[in-house]
């Protein structure tokens, strides 16, 4: 048999248009539909939403005042001080806060002394501690070696108790003695000095009304005197009851308190 016999017949082959075309037309009308999608989406504005973001934004910078609380968590520069590259630190807000505080207390009670004529019998000082109201000279305020106030005293504790007492601060009532004595015996002076404490704070809660819970008292005896105590003068700045009104605040933020009083009293003083 020829070779042309023994050949197989053709299959005919099905004719099936080209559809790869397909595949592009799908993928671009998705991406127009996602474009379409996300036109819409850009055109939908919320403007309850759109109206509290920008009173948000405008009492944040301080454009305008409103009576909505704003929730926003940071911290709220002015608008003079968006520009500027000082920045206003939280601990320091909060030091300047308490200085103000401690100051308009420290300004109650010396105004209530100067009337009485007494100004120069309370010394103050200011520092990380918080306030200290210093009982200058334990002979005006106590008899010789003995615990007992003397009228000058209580003249001084009447000013500063009803000044103490609607406060929230903790009050530290501590008493301080000079030794002068030759011989060893440091216990008189730890009695002494805890007495006073004690009397001073008696008379603040009882007459003075400074609630008991909020006051402590404290003898140190010569332990920490404030001069070498080598004249007569630096000894009896060194017998002294210290008042101190403890500042509240974290640590982090009291020991910004001097330099901030420092500054206040350079300014004062130009």
């Amino acid at each position: 048999m020829s070779a042309s016999k023994r050949r197989r017949p053709k299959v005919e082959e099905d004719e099936h248009p080209d559809e790869r075309w397909m595949a592009s037309y799908m993928d671009m009308v998705t991406v127009l539909m996602c474009m379409f999608i996300v036109l819409f989406a850009m055109s939908s504005v919320d403007a309850e939403k759109f109206a509290q973001l920008k009173e948000s934004l405008a009492t944040g910078f301080g454009a305008e005042e409103t009576n909505t609380v704003d929730t926003a968590v940071g911290i709220v520069v002015p608008p003079d001080k968006v520009d500027s590259e000082e920045v206003i630190e939280p601990d320091a807000a909060l030091a300047a806060k308490e200085v103000d505080d401690l100051t308009a207390l420290q300004d109650a009670i010396y105004a209530g002394l100067q009337e009485k004529g007494l100004e120069d019998a309370v010394r103050f000082e200011m520092d990380e501690r918080g306030l200290t109201i210093r009982l200058v000279s334990s002979e005006m305020f106590f008899a010789p070696d003995l615990a007992d106030l003397t009228g000058e005293a209580v003249r001084v504790l009447d000013t500063v108790g009803p000044a103490l007492a609607p406060t929230t601060y903790q009050v530290s009532v501590e008493g301080h003695t000079a030794q002068v004595r030759q011989f060893a015996d440091n216990a008189l002076d730890w009695e002494l000095s805890s007495s006073r404490s004690v009397n001073v704070l008696r008379y603040l809660v009882s007459q003075g009304g400074v609630v008991q819970d909020r006051i402590k008292a404290v003898g140190y005896g010569e332990s920490r005197p404030l001069t070498p105590g080598l004249t007569a003068a630096e000894l009896a700045q060194n017998r002294r009851v210290d008042i101190v009104v403890l500042s509240g605040q974290s640590e982090d933020v009291r020991s910004l308190i001097p330099g901030i009083v420092a500054e206040r009293n350079a300014t004062a003083g130009t």
